[in-house]
């Protein structure tokens, strides 16, 4: 079964991290551009960041950037979050493109697979 798997989520404090990690089930994920998207509860989905097949063309929502980082390696892609605030509690979902051409970054409506999502939650 071809699909995306999220992991990391979880509770953290305000100004703690957290590295969410994409893997991919069926298919090599080096293939495609690959984003994460995040909804905040009873809020719609927002594109937070980005990264290309080359590995070094990435994008950032101004929201996380300077504070989050988005790499690959090995068919996974990690999001790096630092100096997490109550803002950035979400459900956080993986995304991919259907093809390696695609830039950053990439809309709601050009993602070709959805994980399912592993929810974040910052608090005291």
């Amino acid at each position: 079964q071809l699909q995306l798997v999220e992991s990391g989520g979880g509770l953290a404090q305000p100004g703690g991290s957290l590295r969410l990690s994409c893997t991919a089930s069926g298919f090599s994920l080096d293939d495609y551009t690959v984003g994460w998207f995040r909804q905040p509860p009873a809020k719609l989905h927002e594109g937070v960041s980005c990264i290309r097949t080359n590995g070094y063309e990435t994008s950032y929502s101004d929201s996380v950037k300077g504070r989050f980082t988005i790499s690959r390696d090995k068919n996974t892609v990690h999001l790096q979050m630092n100096n997490l605030t109550r803002e950035d509690t979400a459900v956080y979902h993986c995304a991919s493109t259907g093809d390696l051409t695609h830039t950053c970054p990439i809309r709601f409506n050009d993602v070709f697979r959805w994980g399912k999502g592993t929810p974040v939650t910052v608090s005291e």
